[in-house]
């Protein structure tokens, strides 16, 4: 007997479909699962979307207020994937309601935001998971596990990049993710935070930071309209861009281990160019999320001239097994959210954490602010 589990989604930009399409994928991939999610409601306060999505996913019903989410006894489970200057109200609201979340990152604005919802979370006793779903890739799973068995020495370096082109267009509307008061960060909270999440993944504690941001596109006109996405506007009132488009850091992590984070949201020629190359005292391993189920992997003690092999991601790798049978058989973006759906609802079902949490977001979110308080002073900064 599979028990039903209602589920709601709050905010129904991409990411909203994102989730949604998840949760009606995952039995399908993990038919073991246990829970069976059924789309109770959506809320979205764009005149229309709630009811476009309920018309197209089979949500029961629709809502422009997202308390009444928090109200509704039909709903267990929710998928926060409203603004970030949302992410705080909701996510304490839904957990003080009793309701799990998945949340997308970077939960909030600051890292007081995050832990705030993580005490909530706590606090009420529910599970919770976050949208670091780049950790997913079974390629990426295959890397740590080299990196923490020793299978290329010590680590002595890692470089992280974020590159995209999303915000490069001058006409890129001045939407709510330029904004500091509901955005927050700029590429910090958008792209950094995952190269934050997959440093720690990789390679354990980071204990200073020292960083430096910039603002490429200093003005954007305002949008006439609804938004969804990264929407280009022309004709709306020009307004000023007040977080960053890039920024370059130097990590120290905790094992003694050297590190570079760079992201930028306004790399012309770049599209989604997010990966990692770790460098040990016998080898390297390298991952390229446009190609996101290979890995360079160079092993030995050769040092000098030595091979760097393509290793694919095969059923041995990560949650692999649950979407292809023989490596070398491609999976995509939306099936590494699938992975955190189906982490997510086993944490509900089994009663204990899965994947990415909210502790994991704090984590993250420490390490943002020590960022952007060394970008402001010049000095290394401890998250």
């Amino acid at each position: 007997m599979v028990d039903a589990l209602g589920v709601a989604v709050v905010g129904f930009g991409w990411m909203g479909r994102v989730h949604t399409q998840a949760y009606a994928r995952v039995l399908h991939h993990y038919p073991a699962l246990g829970l069976r999610p059924e789309l109770v409601t959506v809320a979205e306060e764009v005149p229309g979307r709630a009811e476009e999505a309920a018309a197209q996913f089979g949500f029961a019903s629709t809502t422009r207020d997202w308390r009444e989410v928090a109200a509704d006894p039909r709903v267990q489970a929710v998928s926060i994937t409203a603004p970030n200057f949302l992410h705080r109200e909701i996510g304490v609201a839904m957990a003080e309601a009793g309701k799990h979340i998945w949340i997308e990152k970077p939960v909030g604005l600051t890292a007081a935001d995050a832990r705030s919802v993580a005490d909530a979370v706590a606090e009420a006793g529910v599970r919770s998971a976050v949208g670091f779903n780049y950790r997913n890739a079974p390629a990426v799973a295959t890397a740590r596990e080299l990196i923490a068995t020793g299978g290329i020495g010590t680590v002595t370096h890692v470089r992280i990049r974020l590159f995209s082109d999303y915000a490069a267009h001058p006409e890129g509307a001045l939407t709510w993710r330029y904004e500091r008061e509901r955005g927050g960060s700029g590429v910090l909270g958008d792209l950094a935070s995952h190269g934050a999440d997959l440093a720690r993944f990789l390679l354990g504690d980071i204990a200073s930071v020292t960083a430096d941001t910039a603002i490429f596109v200093p003005e954007r006109a305002r949008p006439l309209g609804a938004t969804a996405g990264h929407t280009r506007a022309t004709g709306g009132a020009l307004g000023p861009v007040e977080n960053e488009d890039y920024v370059s850091c130097l990590l120290r992590f905790a094992s003694g281990a050297r590190g570079v984070l760079e992201a930028s949201r306004v790399a012309v020629g770049e599209q989604n160019n997010y990966g990692f190359e770790v460098h040990g005292t016998e080898g390297a391993v390298f991952w390229d999320f446009r190609r996101m189920n290979e890995l360079g992997v160079s092993r030995g003690t050769t040092y000098q001239d030595q091979p760097v092999s393509t290793v694919y991601a095969g059923p041995g790798d990560g949650e692999y097994a649950a979407f292809q049978p023989g490596a070398a058989n491609s999976m995509g973006y939306d099936d590494l959210k699938v992975i955190e759906a189906h982490r997510f609802l086993r944490s509900i079902a089994e009663g204990r954490s899965y994947g990415a949490t909210l502790a994991d977001a704090v984590h993250s979110a420490a390490v943002l602010d020590a960022m952007a308080r060394s970008a402001e002073s010049g000095a290394w900064v401890t998250p």
